[in-house]
């Protein structure tokens, strides 16, 4: 299988005249894990949006596998998008579906197989991940990190060349955390010419799962490079995000109430 990397060049995106990020000019290197590092709110899943083509950019380009992705014919576009699995925040399962039948849609959307073949494909990317005694449990009756992993069960099915992965560990426990860090690992030893992207805050995280590191801040990317480089900048800024500083910023947490709301507070509160 063919390797993809994913550039942006001179990449603006946004939403209307709102900006996120601008100018960001970076390469996520082909079949290596990269993750896209920042704080909240900085930008991290619209840039995931744009590699998947959810969104299109105000201006620059991204590029998969030297393609212009929004250049595309409409045709080549769907090729490409049929590439790429996505493990969303939540998992993204459909209450009324068992687990293989969720893990399934993707082929018995879109092949014409007969059901005993596509409900045998699901229970091998579910015995992968672990779930295969869980195949008709409906996701309800699941567990957070089950519902993760069934989820990125879905997403590796049709084996695409690009896995992308918001949040892959928010709202985990450390431990469950730690299990799907090992699984993202060992999944991607296993299809070793995939490209994974996985945006995250989690600095574990990154430290079991990245080769590459692409850190946004203040609407650009101010640092793109192998991990063990990122760890080794003495940039004031990266040390204090890897480090989890609180910086020099101080919060005026006593703010004293109005007068008359706190009468009013203490009144109803009495009442």
């Amino acid at each position: 299988m063919q390797t993809w990397d994913i550039e942006f060049r001179s990449l603006t995106v946004g939403y209307g005249e709102h900006v996120v990020l601008r100018d960001i000019n970076a390469v996520l290197p082909a079949g290596k894990v990269s993750v896209i590092l920042g704080g909240s709110g900085g930008g991290k899943s619209t840039l995931l949006r744009h590699i998947i083509g959810l969104s299109r950019p105000i201006s620059g380009s991204v590029l998969i596998g030297g393609r212009d992705l929004f250049r595309l014919g409409t045709r080549e576009f769907r090729r490409v998008r049929r590439q790429m699995g996505v493990l969303f925040q939540d998992g993204a399962l459909l209450g009324a579906l068992s687990l293989a039948q969720n893990v399934a849609l993707p082929l018995s959307e879109h092949l014409h197989l007969p059901r005993p073949l596509i409900r045998e494909a699901a229970l091998r990317v579910l015995r992968m991940v672990g779930l295969e005694d869980f195949a008709d449990f409906f996701p309800n009756q699941l567990s957070g990190g089950m519902r993760k992993r069934a989820g990125l069960a879905r997403a590796i099915i049709a084996e695409p060349r690009i896995l992308l992965c918001d949040e892959p560990t928010s709202g985990l426990d450390p431990i469950t955390a730690a299990r799907m860090d090992e699984l993202l690992r060992s999944m991607h030893e296993q299809y070793s010419e995939m490209t994974l992207v996985a945006v995250s805050h989690d600095l574990a995280s990154l430290r079991a799962i990245a080769d590459h590191v692409l850190v946004l801040r203040d609407g650009g990317a101010i640092f793109s490079g192998p991990l063990a480089a990122l760890e080794a900048s003495d940039d004031p800024y990266l040390r204090q995000f890897l480090h989890r500083e609180a910086g020099d910023q101080q919060l005026a947490l006593h703010q004293p109430q109005n007068p008359a709301v706190r009468t009013a507070l203490d009144a109803w509160l009495d009442s």
